[in-house]
Formats: structure tokens, C-alpha cells, sequence
């Protein structure tokens, strides 16, 4: 078995061996790449918007469907992940991802785009509930346990605020679907190592994977983020209503079965659980506002501070680094005071960069961006990593796949709803402003579509009424991410008090499991 331990090829226990890191820089490499993508199209957007053209809401999808399908399918991976072997299912995954992320390099139109996307979210959700799960598997000793998490989440907080660098590289020399095509060489090294080092794990006991609970899971999931993302937007309609009443019934309809079935996909049980239901709550909302930020601040940074793509992805960073200098402490510092009071740390920090994101403007200096930034990715390597121990530790090494998937689950749709929500925020309050005199209809109308659009038409336009329009719509954008800032800063605060309250009295595990 590769010298990463000697396995029981069904319940993975087994002695250490110093195998068991590099397995972990494999399924770490596997959790980077998943984490980029959820935001490297952040600084590729001004110029996939130049080639294809896409609506405001066109683009809203293009950046968060990926986000959407992965949420709605984790569950559901890592339950099939415990039935027919973590290894293999990441393997297959890590396949699917690279030869559909050809297809998102090579899309001609906003529609093939959003397919792509989608697609690309239905092989990436293979991928995160397999690596958590075989850490699981692979580290029984408690302590070695949260280094090994604190690494792997130090690495999904960091790959999303390392997905603007990568994006500005690679935009500053080739073009937009360059970000997608780095896929390939990583994942073929992914799935060479991987067939060596990591061991084989699964579920013993498990029964039928049940497709209609599968159905369920993905309908009920997009189904409300999409009413949210829409109402947020457009103020409520009879279609948004009836997609929210679809989503919901379909929740409870996979609910329902669940608890009926004798091998569910996901055991309803755990949530009895106060701190494994607090831990999800803190994990979602993490993500939620260093995702809805970075995105964002991407697009500001670039449309309206003027920066060049690389310049931009760099101005990031200290995202990444907070991130990953947290993360892998944050276990040993969660021991030594309280996982309640590292938890709601990690969350009050994120509120409060959030906060200070509501007083910048056009011409606010990078030290101020700088110091938001990396505040986020400290909250985020805390909060994170905690949380993803808490929700690991507290099932059986047999259903580490469904609670791995619970984990991220609430990563992704943290992810996306941080996109959509804030995102619609911003969106509302750009498309409400005032058109300059002498700006024909035509390049109006395309300005209100997005701030790139307006950049774009600006270029045809005489230079004092193109100079009118770029500086009213990058007003208007600016005022729409301070509010959008501003609610994210009250929602992560008011979880920052709950998680104090829910996650009273919760530890990580110190003794070592046989």
C-alpha cells in the first residue's frame, strides 16, 4: 500500500507511518485547485465580459453556478465516496475536472459558460468530501488530526484569496481561459501520485446509494439559493416564489426520506448535536464573507482603482497569508483556550474587516485594503479550522464521507451565497444610477449591466461623456459594495455571538484512537 500505513481496506485504521504526510500533500493539492477555481474568474471577469458579452445576471451565474452544483451535490459524493472508496472517487473526480475545465477555456457564448461551469461544480464535488474523509482515515492521533485539517483548511480559506493571484499571472500574459487550463497539468500530477500514496477507505456497512435523496438534495439546494440570489436582486416575483417553494419542498421532501431510509445519505442525527450544528452555522458564515470579499474586491480593485490583473491578485494576498498562519495553529490554540472562544474570534474578526470595507472609496490607500484583508484571512484560518475539526471528530472513522460532506456543503454554499447575496447587494444598488447627459440609450442601457460594461462602451464614447459615466458608475458601484460590506459585517457579527452560545462546552479530542 504505498509505505502511508499498513490499511484495512474498509475501515482504514492502522499504525502510522511517515507516508501519511505526503498522502496529505496530495488530497492538499486536490482542496487548492477546488478552492482556486471557486475564485479565479473574479479577476478574469472584465475581460470574459469584453469576449462573451454576458448580462449582469449572466455574469452572477457564470461566477457562482459553479459554487451552486457543488453545494448541491456534496452530500451526495460523500455519501457515494463512503459506499465505493474515497480514493476512488477522488481519482475519478480529479479526472472529470481537468477534461471539463477544457471545456470552460474553450466556451464561445454565456450560456456555454454557465453549462461549463456547472458541469466543472459536478466534478469538483467529488473531490472535497474525499480529501477531508481520508484525513480522517489516514491521522488517528487526535493532535496530528487538527495539524493535518489546520493544513487542509488552511489551504481552502487561502486557495480562495490565492485563486485572484493565480487569475492575475496568467491574465497578464495569456487570455481568460488560461485560468482554466492550468487545471490540467495539476490534476494529472493529482492522479499519478495519488494512484501511489493514499489508501483506500470506505463505509463497511452501507446500503444502496439512494438517487431520488440525490435528486432531492440538488433541486432543493439550487432551488432556494437561486430564489434568494434572485430576490435579493429583483425584489420578489411569482417565480422567485415558486422556486423557493420548490427548493424548500424538496429540503424537506430529502428531510423526510433520510430519516426513513436504513442507509441515508446524510444522518439527520448529527444535528441533534449542538456544537456539530453550531460548527456548520460558523464554517457556512466563514466562507460566506471571505469569499462575497475577495470576489468583489477583485472587480474593485481592477475597474475601480485601475490596478492590472497581477497587480490586483497580489493586492489579495494577505488574505492567503492570514489564512494559512491561523490555520495551522489554530487547533493547538483551540486546546489551550476554548473552540467557542476561537470560533467566535475567528468570526468577530471577519465582521469587523468587513465593517471597515463599508468607509472605503475610490481613492482609499492599499494599507487600509491591506489590513481588511488580512484580519479576513486570520477570522477565516481560526473559524474554519475549528469548525472542520469539531464537525470531523464528532462521527465515527465509517462516516467521516457524510460528515466531510456536511463540512463542505456548508463551504460551498457559503461560497455561494456570499457571491450571490452580497453580490445581488451591489448589483441592486449599481443599476440605480443616474445616466449622464449625453450618453446615447444603447451604451446606457449596457453600462447598467455590469461595471465592466460600462468601462467597455466608455472606450466609443467622446472623452467627457465617457470620463462622466465611468467615474458615476464606479460611484455607484463603490456605494453598493459599502452596503453590501455593511450587511455582511452585521451577519457575521450576530453569528459570531451564537457560536459563543452554541459551541459552549465543545473540545477537540486529545487521546489517540484505535
Amino acid at each position: 500500500m504505498s509505505g502511508t500505513r499498513q490499511l484495512n481496506p474498509t475501515t482504514g485504521t492502522g499504525v502510522k507511518s511517515p507516508g501519511r504526510w505526503l498522502a496529505l500533500s496530495v488530497l492538499v493539492l486536490a482542496v487548492l485547485l477546488v478552492a482556486v477555481d471557486a475564485t479565479v474568474l473574479g479577476l478574469a471577469t472584465p475581460a470574459l465580459s469584453e469576449d462573451l458579452k454576458p448580462t449582469g445576471t449572466q455574469l452572477l451565474w457564470i461566477g457562482d453556478i459553479y459554487s451552486f452544483v457543488i453545494a448541491g451535490l456534496l452530500v451526495s459524493m460523500g455519501s457515494l465516496g463512503d459506499r465505493i472508496g474515497r480514493k476512488k472517487l477522488l481519482l475519478i473526480g480529479a479526472t472529470a475536472f481537468g477534461a471539463v475545465s477544457v471545456l470552460n477555456a474553450y466556451a464561445t457564448s454565456p450560456e456555454m459558460m454557465i453549462v461549463a461551469r456547472a458541469l466543472l461544480g459536478v466534478a469538483g464535488a467529488t473531490l472535497m468530501p474525499s480529501t477531508l474523509a481520508l484525513i480522517r482515515n489516514i491521522f488517528h492521533d487526535p493532535k496530528e488530526r487538527s495539524l493535518a485539517i489546520g493544513i487542509w483548511g488552511a489551504t481552502a480559506s487561502a486557495g480562495a484569496a490565492v485563486g485572484p493571484v493565480v487569475g492575475g499571472a496568467l491574465l497578464q500574459h495569456f487570455w481568460w481561459g488560461s485560468v482554466f487550463l492550468i487545471n490540467l497539468p495539476v490534476m494529472a500530477a493529482l492522479v499519478l501520485v495519488g494512484i501511489k500514496l493514499l489508501p483506500e477507505s470506505k463505509n463497511p456497512v452501507t446500503g444502496p446509494w439512494d438517487l431520488i435523496s440525490v435528486g432531492l438534495s440538488l433541486v432543493g439546494v439550487i432551488g432556494v439559493v437561486y430564489a434568494i440570489k434572485e430576490a435579493a436582486s429583483h425584489g420578489l416575483s411569482w417565480e422567485i416564489g415558486a422556486a423557493a417553494l420548490i427548493g424548500a419542498t424538496a429540503l424537506w421532501a430529502f428531510v423526510r426520506r433520510q430519516h426513513r431510509l436504513t442507509a441515508p445519505l446524510l444522518d439527520m442525527r448529527l444535528f441533534k448535536h449542538r456544537g456539530f450544528s453550531g460548527a456548520v452555522l460558523a464554517d457556512l458564515l466563514t466562507v460566506f464573507g471571505l469569499s462575497g470579499l475577495v470576489f468583489f474586491l477583485s472587480q474593485f480593485l481592477q475597474l475601480v482603482q485601475g490596478r492590472e490583473p497581477l497587480e490586483a491578485g497580489l493586492a489579495e494576498l494577505p488574505a492567503a497569508i492570514g489564512a494559512v498562519v491561523t490555520g495551522l495553529v489554530a487547533g493547538r490554540y483551540a486546546r489551550r483556550f476554548s473552540v467557542r472562544g476561537i470560533v467566535a474570534g475567528g468570526l468577530a474578526a471577519i465582521g469587523l474587516a468587513l465593517a471597515v470595507v463599508t468607509v472605503i472609496h475610490k481613492d482609499t490607500g492599499y494599507p487600509l485594503l491591506g489590513a481588511a484583508l488580512l484580519v479576513v484571512g486570520l477570522g477565516a484560518g481560526f473559524s474554519f479550522t475549528v469548525t472542520a475539526d469539531v464537525i470531523l471528530s464528532s462521527v465515527p472513522k465509517e462516516q467521516a464521507g457524510s460528515a466531510s460532506a456536511v463540512s463542505e456543503t456548508a463551504y460551498e454554499l457559503g461560497a455561494a451565497l456570499g457571491i450571490a447575496l452580497l453580490g445581488s447587494i451591489v448589483t441592486g444598488v449599481y443599476q440605480g444610477f443616474v445616466t449622464p447627459p449625453g450618453v446615447p440609450a444603447d451604451a446606457a442601457a449596457a453600462a447598467h449591466e455590469s461595471l465592466g460594461g460600462a468601462v467597455e462602451v466608455s472606450a466609443g464614447l467622446a472623452p467627457d461623456s465617457a470620463n462622466a459615466l465611468v467615474s458615476t458608475a464606479q460611484d455607484a458601484f463603490v456605494d453598493g459594495l459599502n452596503l453590501a460590506a455593511g450587511v455582511g459585517a452585521a451577519v457575521l457579527l450576530a453569528t459570531a455571538v451564537a457560536a459563543w452560545f452554541l459551541l459552549k462546552g465543545q473540545k477537540l479530542e486529545d487521546g489517540i484512537e484505535h
